[in-house]
């Protein structure tokens, strides 16, 4: 039988007083476990575990002492409705919410997350972690903080640090997810308890902005694609992944960049993306031909369609370099193209994605259907890409029915 009591130790501390324990006995063996608690010998009421009137915060301190014993209870009451048994180790991993015989810190856990990221070959990933866990633990001045620390308060802490610091709502958002992520991964891996969620108060949806138009109106599209290139050479590469991607989908420039003349089967190309790991067959359009022939006669000696990988067998950091390099370059030469096009407003990699999606939208075609076309997992992440159209579309309405209304 399993027993648990909060108790005073006779060892007296640095500060003079005598130290707080939880005691757990099982099978006449007993384990001690530090509350970090302490008082003087007089302020403590060992046969009620309790601090006595005389210390100055005993309403505070015995309120506290009943949620550790509560705690306590219900670790080993889960374990006796199950039928399991419970070891000291077990139950010391479970009352301290770490895992084994290690407490693990957040930043450990964090940097471990961003390590196996890497080893499998997710550099781009690993990067948004890396870079997030930065600036939480700049907030947090590099403190060794374990999950539990992390509190709804905490979390609003650290976005008005993050907002006196320029971040807007996409910026807190994206940082806030990640410790959501982060947190919920050390759940699922045992290593801190949901007794402690910090997301079911705070909430990561609060942070939704009004995104900026970045599609491109059909006219404007069609504004690139017949753009003449003799002209300007230079930016031959960067017109054909802008006219590649809005016609295959809005592939993203990472699977561009990885696709492989494998993945082009007769009519078709054949591809998993990246991000979800989704199936695509997709076949292929005109200008979208015209491309692949274009690079198949260069003859190049590696297996990737696109001039972007430059050698086989390159390492996932080294990807991700090549990667980063590139499309830099990619929307500085879409900003020219723009202004050469004369069309209003910023081009980047993922603006041809959001056309396509805007464009179809525009001609009819049923938001399920795009929702399947762009391999989303549910429909709101499609309706995240046409809200400014929708907003249009009211707008458009309003108008109508004004016209109506004073004739």
């Amino acid at each position: 039988m399993a027993t648990i009591k909060i108790t005073q130790r006779a060892k007296v501390l640095a500060n003079g007083e005598n130290p707080i324990f939880l005691r757990f006995t099982k099978d006449r063996k007993t384990k001690f476990i530090s509350l970090k608690l302490s008082c003087d010998l007089s302020q403590w009421n060992e046969t009620k575990s309790e601090f006595r009137k005389n210390h100055p915060n005993y309403k505070q301190m015995n309120s506290a002492l009943t949620e550790i014993r509560n705690r306590a209870e219900k670790i080993i009451s889960d374990h006796l409705a199950k039928g399991e048994d419970i070891a000291l180790d077990e139950f010391e991993g479970l009352f301290l919410n770490f895992k084994g015989d290690k407490k693990i810190s957040v930043k450990e856990f964090w940097d471990e997350h961003i390590d196996d990221l890497n080893k499998s070959g997710r550099t781009g990933n690993a990067k948004f972690y890396k870079f997030s866990k930065n600036s939480f633990f700049k907030f947090l001045e590099n403190k060794n903080i374990y999950f539990k620390d992390i509190t709804p308060t905490l979390l609003g802490k650290y976005e008005v640090f993050l907002r006196a610091n320029n971040n807007i709502d996409t910026g807190v958002s994206a940082k806030m997810r990640a410790i959501r992520a982060i947190y919920n991964d050390a759940i699922k891996k045992g290593c801190t308890s949901k007794e402690y969620y910090p997301f079911t108060e705070y909430k990561v949806s609060k942070l939704k902005a009004t995104s900026n138009k970045r599609a491109l109106s059909i006219a404007d599209v069609h504004k690139v694609i017949n753009l003449d290139m003799t002209e300007h050479p230079t930016l031959i590469d960067s017109k054909n992944y802008f006219v590649f991607s809005y016609y295959t989908r809005g592939m993203n420039f990472s699977d561009m960049m990885k696709l492989r003349w494998e993945n082009i089967v007769d009519d078709k190309i054949i591809y998993v993306r990246s991000k979800t790991k989704a199936r695509f067959i997709i076949k292929m359009l005109e200008p979208v031909q015209q491309i692949i022939e274009y690079y198949r006669s260069q003859n190049r000696a590696t297996k990737y369609v696109f001039p972007i990988v430059l050698k086989e067998n390159s390492t996932p950091m080294e990807l991700e370099y090549r990667k980063e390099r590139t499309i830099k370059k990619y929307n500085k030469d879409l900003k020219e193209i723009a202004s050469i096009c004369k069309i209003d407003g910023k081009i980047t990699s993922y603006v041809a994605r959001h056309s396509f999606a805007t464009n179809l939208k525009q001609s009819g075609v049923s938001t399920d259907i795009i929702s399947e076309a762009m391999g989303h997992q549910n429909l709101s992440i499609t309706q995240v890409y046409l809200k400014e159209l929708e907003n249009d579309v009211i707008d458009s309405a309003m108008e109508t029915l004004l016209q109506k209304v004073t004739k």
